[in-house]
């Protein structure tokens, strides 16, 4: 039976809503950290302020995973500089169904996102690590590489990370706005 990914995000919560259920204080202050590190550029902002269609982005995250620490902060950055895009957060463990659904490699691997249209249609998935995050740790592979979002990474690293995820949000954007359905939707 296909996820019913509409209904999963409805269960979701809002960034802060999901930090202030899930993460010990400790856990609280590594996101707000990273969270502060991350600058958008205007370019990145002038873009994102360019979006038109509204995109429902729905994060399986874990307040304890370093990399959702490393990475979680940057979508939230997108939603704030974006009247359309509506981010949500659920936790990993949530749901055990929904977890199987998301296995990636054999594992229940953190973050991933799902991208769905304004009328929850399933538009997108993209997760866990960016490609730049993949070739550092393959570039200091040291044996079973994990983050453990308790040292901020290093701003070019960040950086490139920022861009790759907006890279996909603009993609998803541009299948919304040249969407057939939508495009008569929206008389557009």
């Amino acid at each position: 039976m296909p996820t019913d990914y509409q209904a999963v995000f409805q269960q979701a919560l809002p960034y802060g809503d999901f930090l202030a259920a899930h993460a010990s204080p400790d856990q609280q202050h590594r996101w707000q950290q990273m969270a502060d590190s991350v600058k958008l550029g205007s370019d990145q902002r002038q873009l994102l302020g360019s979006f038109t269609r509204q995109m429902q982005v729905l994060c399986i995250a874990g307040a304890w995973c370093g990399d959702c620490v490393d990475q979680c902060p940057i979508l939230w950055h997108f939603a704030e500089a974006s009247d359309v895009i509506e981010l949500r957060f659920i936790d990993r463990d949530a749901d055990k169904s929904f977890q199987q659904q998301m296995m990636m490699c054999g594992g229940a691997r953190v973050p991933q996102v799902v991208f769905l249209s304004e009328d929850g249609e399933f538009v997108g998935h993209f997760g866990d690590r960016t490609l730049a995050r993949y070739r550092q740790m393959a570039s200091s592979q040291l044996g079973a590489a994990c983050p453990t979002g308790i040292v901020v990474p290093e701003r070019s690293l960040t950086e490139a990370v920022t861009t790759e995820w907006l890279d996909q949000f603009e993609r998803i954007h541009l299948v919304l706005r040249t969407s057939p359905r939508l495009r008569e939707l929206h008389a557009d």
